[in-house]
């Protein structure tokens, strides 16, 4: 084998050796990281909130996510515990009123959808109305994240629920669900009055918990941990 080919061939397993091992390596544990940032009761309190969820069969990933984006905000963590255990509780509705509505299971994404409806005033019985009149086998993720921002728009929950609903009945994609707040002004512009108050986030931030901003009134320090003896902060947004 000449020098060339053998050093390739080196190289080639080194590559194949570090893939292996990045691989092997977990993710790092969000308890763990929820334990950095939370004081330990209050650490320990939203754990076992989150954990009981996840034997509930609830996104239990999208509460640590939740958890997690409030304490980098520096939201107090007295704060950040009440705003999981609200959710937690929607949740739980939202997988109630899906369920009960269609055969299937609900997908998690879904049950964080509604979760995040009933957050913004929506109601189980229209995420029912809607699980039942959909197309069937069609996630409903989307469009009930879509309702909820229309909602933030200033619509009342019925309209918002009939018009996502005639979308779906035309078959309309995704993207084109996605596309129906921007018909129409957003809260502080021309047109809003007679539109009821609203605390929610916008589609575009709301249905990628993961990764999105933070909702209205929550402050931000530039990724800083939160401290404990900052009660002083306005809580997050429910």
């Amino acid at each position: 084998m000449t020098p060339i080919r053998s050093f390739a061939v080196l190289i080639l397993a080194i590559s194949l050796s570090a893939q292996s091992s990045l691989a092997q390596t977990p993710a790092r544990d969000p308890s763990a990281r929820l334990r950095e940032v939370l004081p330990a009761d209050v650490a320990q309190r939203v754990l076992a909130r989150i954990a009981a969820a996840r034997a509930r069969q609830l996104p239990a990933e999208a509460l640590e996510n939740r958890a997690l984006k409030f304490a980098a905000k520096g939201v107090d963590p007295i704060s950040i515990e009440r705003s999981v255990n609200e959710q937690a509780a929607r949740m739980e509705v939202a997988k109630g009123a899906l369920a009960s509505a269609r055969a299937s299971a609900p997908a998690g994404d879904e049950i964080d959808a509604g979760a995040e409806a009933i957050r913004k005033g929506v109601d189980g019985s229209s995420i029912s109305f809607l699980a039942k009149n959909a197309p069937s086998g069609r996630s409903l993720a989307v469009p009930l994240f879509v309702i909820g921002s229309l909602t933030d728009r200033g619509l009342s929950s019925d309209d918002a629920l009939q018009r996502v609903l005639a979308r779906l009945k035309a078959r309309a994609s995704d993207t084109d669900l996605e596309s129906m707040p921007g018909d129409f002004p957003a809260r502080g512009s021309n047109g809003q009055e007679n539109r009821p108050a609203s605390t929610g986030r916008d589609f575009g931030q709301s249905h990628r918990p993961a990764t999105a901003g933070p909702p209205a009134g929550v402050p931000g320090n530039a990724g800083k941990k939160s401290n404990p003896g900052q009660s002083h902060r306005p809580p997050p947004n429910k």
